[in-house]
This record gives C-alpha cells, sequence and structure tokens, in this order.
C-alpha cells in the first residue's frame, strides 16, 4: 500500500490519521502544540500533510503515546547466529571500500 504512494500522498495519510488519534483523545489543536511544546502551525502543517521535521513529529508522537510505533517504522536490525558467531568479540562500527 505504502510503496504506491508518493511522498505528498504519505504525508497527507499520516497527517489525517493524526488529526484522527488526537480528536480521539479530545484534544485541540492548541493542547496538542502546547503539550508538544510547538507551534499550532506546527500541528496545523502535520495534519494537512506538510513537510515538518522528524524532530517536531517525534515531539507530538511523544505527546499523543505514540512512541512505541517508532519500533515499526524502523525496526532493529537483526543478525543471524553464524553472523553474531564471527562477529564474536568484534563489532561493525563502519561499512568500508575494498582497496585494490
Amino acid at each position: 500500500m505504502w510503496t504506491e504512494l508518493s511522498d505528498t500522498a504519505i504525508l497527507s495519510k499520516l497527517g489525517t490519521r493524526l488529526k484522527a488519534y488526537r480528536i480521539s483523545r479530545g484534544m485541540k489543536q492548541q493542547e496538542l502544540a502546547s503539550e508538544s511544546g510547538v507551534g499550532i502551525s506546527t500541528i496545523a502543517k502535520i495534519e494537512s500533510g506538510q513537510s515538518v521535521s522528524f524532530s517536531l513529529l517525534i515531539s507530538v508522537m511523544r505527546t499523543l503515546g505514540l512512541l512505541e510505533n517508532l519500533d515499526l517504522l524502523i525496526p532493529e536490525q537483526k543478525l543471524s547466529p553464524l553472523e553474531l558467531l564471527k562477529m564474536q568479540g568484534k563489532q561493525i562500527k563502519r561499512v568500508r571500500t575494498k582497496k585494490e
């Protein structure tokens, strides 16, 4: 479903969902803005599908109790038991290109 949508359509859909969630909690835009530490214009932008910084979105999600959903957004990378055995004692910190 999501892969078929444009970035603009995704922002619009997320804004609609956040608005519905805010309303279901009985909050006004001003209340959400105040509790989140953002401006009311930021709430209006999010709900209308306009782009805002990720840190502002996190503040709003925290206020609405939606932060647990971030695990679904970018799941933690799991290593196989064989990969864990190979890496025992060393941890990958960055990826380097091989010299020729």
